[in-house]
């Protein structure tokens, strides 16, 4: 068992940083940080195709990382 969650949680690693890694930049510098948040929080730049296909998947595999760690520290502990 102790095996078998420390490897699901291996490939989920791996998965989510190429996930993380093919997504594309929004903006850059301070002032892209400020603006990009403020579009994604009055919704004027929606996320299409491939992209909103990324970010889905990446939040599927950040809980799935939190719910396999939780996991693994309760098995080995």
């Amino acid at each position: 068992m102790e095996t078998l969650a420390i490897t699901l949680l291996t490939i989920n690693t791996i998965a989510m940083i190429v996930l993380v890694l093919l997504q594309s930049g929004k903006s850059a510098g301070l002032s892209g940080a400020i603006s990009g948040g403020a579009e994604q929080l009055f919704g004027k730049q929606k996320a299409r195709g491939i992209d909103a296909v990324l970010h889905k998947a990446t939040v599927v595999t950040g809980v799935l990382f939190f719910v396999l760690a939780f996991l693994t520290a309760y098995i080995l502990g």
